[in-house]
């Protein structure tokens, strides 16, 4: 079975964050091993408080896992801030991963930040140029590329200003997307992809983009090349978007596990 890395935040609510990247690898038929790099207390109302762990217990985890295990892909979502960045950058050149799906979480559904306002940049400098693919959202999009998204022109000129940034594709998913909903753009500095899908209403979508770029990271381990991985992958997050759960008095997470009958 394929092993896959995710390094990111661990969400008390189970609904986001390293629970749902592990749930969403298990799912994509993945075996998924974690780093935490901060401990959130959250629901599905909103963050209440966060506490970053030290460098060298983060460095210390990656170290563990690159010892003993043989590392298909890595996925990395919430590196919240400066010193985190730079030490999971680090890491990931010494042990030259060259799968490395990067999802910039920048804020929680509830509008919470996760990416210290100093630390984008750092993004920009030293993690992204190592990506394989990164994933942002729209929101995340605007930020990267300073540019504002309106329409889909406008994501494909945020594409090409992210890609310039060194890394070797981009993933712009377009739920937020007012004029085209559902449809993510797939970019790989000469070519444009469209993956139009269906836009579920519901309120019902905690911890959509963690699973989602998990769900690649996990194809790609698996050795689908991108543009099928990304395929595979919005199929399982728009049927785990569906079948969402209502649990919860907020947003209420994506059912990881909806193909799994009583």
């Amino acid at each position: 079975m394929k092993q896959v890395l995710t390094i990111a935040g661990s969400d008390s609510g189970g609904g986001a964050g390293i629970q749902a990247d592990l749930k969403a690898m298990a799912a994509n038929g993945v075996f998924g091993m974690s780093v935490i790099t901060s401990i959130t207390a959250q629901n599905t109302k909103g963050v209440t408080a966060v506490h970053d762990l030290p460098v060298s217990v983060i460095e210390a985890q990656m170290d563990a896992i690159f010892d003993d295990f043989e590392v298909a892909a890595v996925k990395t979502g919430m590196l919240s801030s400066v010193a985190i960045v730079e030490a999971v950058s680090r890491r990931l050149q010494k042990y030259g991963v060259h799968t490395l799906v990067v999802d910039p979480v920048m804020v929680a559904k509830s509008g919470h930040a996760l990416l210290q306002p100093d630390a984008v940049e750092k993004v920009k400098t030293v993690l992204i140029p190592l990506a394989f693919v990164v994933t942002p959202n729209v929101f995340e999009a605007e930020r990267l590329a300073g540019l504002q998204i309106k329409t889909l022109a406008d994501a494909r000129l945020a594409a090409k200003a992210i890609h310039k940034l060194g890394c070797r594709h981009v993933l712009i998913k377009g739920g937020h997307l007012l004029s085209e909903k559902a449809t993510d753009l797939l970019y790989d500095g000469r070519f444009f992809t469209l993956y139009k899908g269906e836009f579920i209403e519901t309120p019902h979508t905690h911890g959509t983009g963690c699973t989602y770029a998990s769900a690649i990271a996990a194809q790609l381990a698996k050795g689908k090349p991108l543009p099928d991985a990304v395929h595979t992958a919005k199929v399982y997050i728009t049927e785990a978007i569906r079948h969402s759960l209502a649990i919860g008095h907020g947003k209420g997470p994506t059912n990881h596990f909806y193909f799994l009958k009583d």
